[in-house]
């Protein structure tokens, strides 16, 4: 079979050609099994071009208003055959997956090479000859190009409304949590007592920096790659203001070589998106350990576990595993298209079209990622007794004790001495340092008197971290509030342009 001609309609590019493809080769090279998900994207920036080409007087008003009913009945299909499915199936038309949809909409069109082909042979049922006009002056190369821009852009818009989601549940977590204290770790040591809002607020701290990469990327990229032809430009004189206009672009791309071969605006998306992961499966790993037996400090909710097949006892954390998990997909599908860029010449070459279904994926991923997280988020309880407890052991207010000798004239680095020396006796005696005698603590230091015992109670070594950004509980307090309202001016914002943050994966 691998000589075989498949029988199909004229290729896009079939002139210059005598030999049929090799068919194993053809398959092979196809790109519509997966490129058939640009169908959204494909069809307005074709929208777009037949109203440059019908300004540049290509097209008449007729034949620009029956392209343009043409298309909309093209961009109709996934729809359409969501509802064949679903007919079929006799199930609800959402629980059409993707993939059928998918499999069904490449299957009707066998002869189709990429999304490009299918537009064009599907518009050209629509409305016949004319279709084949829509290819004046423009090539796949800035098409793809411009679709994927799109594409991207669109999976940003969705993941910044997810993040907001994600957001406001991990802010309206710690504002639930109030003056609870946990335990903070270095080196997974016990360190410090912290607020448990002050912990939360450290990944709301990694999520505003997540916003702003993604925001930052989707301001780079939203520049107009219609008009550049396959390298060197159109050969019409187009307007391309009208085309960049129509898909709410910024303006124009200012060079058409970097223009078809650009996928920086992939990368930033994918890079945006691994860093995102990186702090993903940063909260899974602790809530993950903070759920063991070991630590005690979280029960997580049984409507995002599962349990064992073989041990009746068990909740297990799959939720939080499988998120630290699919971190590994999104820095590996970020390693995979750098190294598809690194060596490439200008301008396209068809190892781009490697890079698509990356982006698919790291899309795909980072909706599953959060659609789930915000729920699970909200359902998380706190088992704040524990977490106390394990606050006011293990001379977590030696800091502070340091600090009640500082204040008092002591340098600190001769504080730091005496209570380690304060710490090694409480090791001996099996007693922490609230509770050493006040005559065991004057051996070490005149300076200790009975107020030592209050400066190193549990709300005061919280509360003597008073500085723009520590644990005390007015300043956590002020950024809470500060964090709620940066947050609700960009609810607004995304309200505004609407889409709704709660409903962004619903």
């Amino acid at each position: 079979m691998s000589q075989q001609q498949n029988p199909e309609a004229s290729k896009m590019w079939s002139g210059r050609f005598r030999e049929p493809l090799n068919y194993d080769f053809e398959q092979w090279q196809r790109s519509f099994p997966f490129d058939w998900r640009l169908l959204p994207q494909e069809v307005a920036a074709s929208r777009a071009h037949a109203r440059t080409i019908a300004a540049a007087g290509i097209l008449t008003p007729d034949e620009l208003d029956k392209m343009l009913r043409g298309l909309e009945a093209v961009g109709q299909r996934t729809d359409a055959w969501a509802h064949r499915i679903s007919a079929t199936s006799g199930q609800p038309e959402y629980t059409s997956s993707t993939q059928q949809i998918g499999a069904a909409i490449v299957a009707s069109a066998p002869q189709a090479e990429d999304i490009h082909h299918y537009v064009e042979l599907e518009l050209t049922r629509e409305v016949g000859g004319l279709a084949l006009k829509l290819h004046t002056g423009r090539s796949r190369n800035e098409q793809i190009a411009t679709d994927m821009r799109l594409f991207v852009r669109d999976a940003i818009d969705a993941t910044l409304a997810g993040l907001h989601a994600w957001l406001n549940a991990l802010i309206s977590l710690a504002e639930s949590a109030g003056d609870a204290v946990m335990p903070g770790y270095t080196h997974l040591q016990r360190a410090e007592p912290v607020l448990i809002a002050h912990w939360l607020l450290a990944y709301v701290a990694m999520l505003e920096r997540d916003l702003s990469r993604f925001s930052d990327a989707r301001i780079r990229m939203n520049f107009c790659p219609l008009g550049s032809g396959a390298i060197a430009g159109a050969t019409l004189g187009f307007n391309r203001t009208i085309a960049a206009k129509a898909l709410g672009f910024t303006a124009p791309t200012a060079n058409s070589m970097d223009a078809t071969s650009d996928r920086d605006f992939m990368l930033d998306f994918a890079q945006a998106a691994s860093t995102l992961g990186l702090h993903i499966s940063r909260f899974a790993e602790e809530l993950t350990l903070y759920a063991t037996a070991e630590f005690g400090f979280v029960d997580l909710p049984e409507a995002y576990s599962t349990g064992s097949s073989a041990m009746p006892q068990k909740k297990n954390p799959d939720l939080t595993e499988l998120a630290r998990g699919k971190s590994a997909r999104l820095l590996g599908a970020a390693t995979a298209l750098a190294t598809l860029i690194k060596g490439l010449p200008l301008a396209y070459n068809k190892d781009l079209q490697e890079g698509q279904e990356q982006i698919f994926d790291i899309a795909d991923t980072l909706s599953g990622l959060l659609s789930v997280l915000p729920g699970f988020t909200r359902a998380l309880t706190f088992r704040t007794a524990r977490m106390q407890s394990a606050a006011e052991t293990g001379y977590l207010n030696a800091m502070a004790a340091a600090t009640y000798l500082s204040n008092k004239g002591l340098p600190f680095r001769k504080a730091h001495e005496v209570i380690g020396n304060a710490v090694r006796l409480g090791l001996d005696k099996g007693v922490e340092l609230n509770d050493l005698p006040l005559s065991d603590l004057q051996k070490l230091s005149e300076l200790f008197t009975e107020d030592f015992y209050p400066a190193i109670s549990l709300a005061r070594t919280v509360d003597c971290h008073d500085n723009p950004g520590g644990t005390a509980r007015d300043r956590v307090e002020i950024v809470l509030q500060e964090t709620r309202a940066r947050l609700a001016t960009r609810n607004s914002n995304l309200a505004t342009s609407g889409v709704n943050p709660e409903d962004a994966h619903a």
